[in-house]
């Protein structure tokens, strides 16, 4: 049997930082410093790296909330309310950490997580390594392919292209398609109004892109869709809408980041840096767990 392909993980770290912060009780260290999401943060990817021992990684992170894609549509995730008070001061802390796991961090300022890992996931296909975003945010579903696969940890759900078509109905290279006609409240991306889920993968079924879709809106009401003349006189309405929304859904490929394979590959803690980082955090017990080899 021949040896498996090593993996290139693709870690979208600012989902982690939520996820532990909101998992977390409060917790302060003795200056007063709030720790929960650090201390959430850093367990969450010693137990990644443990479990799944990567021989390449990579963390990308959000290097800020405006993006290019808020000079497109102003309003993008607009609808988010500002980052907890408690959470705000911890946000150095990560970087701290990465750099102490000596995990290579990745960001940009005007790009997303998403972005950069997509980005990498374009450099780097086809050199030698199988691509594993690790992420259960829907965007990146559109990266999935026959090589490439999301890994939800949380769930520890390996999401392929059988698990996008059964959550969309369609492929992965579908689903901005569908995201640019029912939009998608968490980013505040507005689809086309009065068109849900339902209807739009319907309509992707059938005419695979918008493009095909708004050249033959005449055959709608052939279609075996409830209220098709309401639908159409929708999506003649909002048809930029749907155009800017897939957009805004599409994660960019290009993002000008300049990193090889061989920057990736995964390296020991740097101990004495994790000793000083966490005595000031007062994680005794993890600094007893990585000097344990955990």
């Amino acid at each position: 049997m021949a040896d498996q392909s090593p993996r290139l993980f693709l870690i979208d770290g600012s989902a982690y930082i939520f996820r532990a912060f909101f998992a977390i009780p409060p917790l302060k260290n003795s200056t007063g410093l709030p720790t929960n999401a650090i201390l959430g943060f850093t367990n969450i990817l010693l137990k990644f790296l443990k479990q799944h021992k990567p021989e390449y990684v990579a963390v990308a992170l959000d290097a800020g909330r405006e993006t290019f894609r808020n000079e497109m549509f102003a309003a993008y995730k607009g609808n988010r309310p500002e980052a907890p008070a408690l959470l705000i001061p911890q946000f150095p802390y990560f970087r701290k950490v990465l750099d102490a796991l000596n995990l290579p961090l990745l960001e940009l300022p005007g790009y997303e997580a998403d972005d950069i890992i997509a980005t990498l996931f374009e450099r780097l296909s086809g050199q030698g390594c199988e691509l594993v975003v690790v992420s259960s945010d829907k965007d990146l579903m559109q990266l999935v392919t026959d090589g490439t696969k999301l890994l939800d940890s949380a769930k520890d759900r390996w999401i392929g292209k059988a698990e996008v078509k059964e959550k969309f109905g369609v492929t992965p290279e579908q689903v901005i398609e569908v995201m640019g006609l029912m939009g998608d409240a968490v980013d505040n991306i507005p689809g086309v109004r009065g068109i849900g889920e339902k209807t739009a993968i319907t309509l992707i079924q059938q005419f695979h892109n918008l493009e095909n879709l708004f050249a033959h809106l005449d055959e709608l009401e052939q279609m075996k869709i409830r209220g098709a003349a309401l639908v159409r006189q929708r999506l003649e309405k909002g048809k930029d809408a749907a155009f800017l929304s897939r957009d805004l859904a599409t994660v960019k490929r290009d993002v000008p980041v300049n990193v090889e394979l061989e920057q990736l590959k995964r390296a020991g803690f740097d101990i004495e840096k994790v000793r000083t980082l966490f005595t000031e955090l007062e994680f005794a017990n993890l600094i007893k767990l990585i000097e344990n080899g955990g």
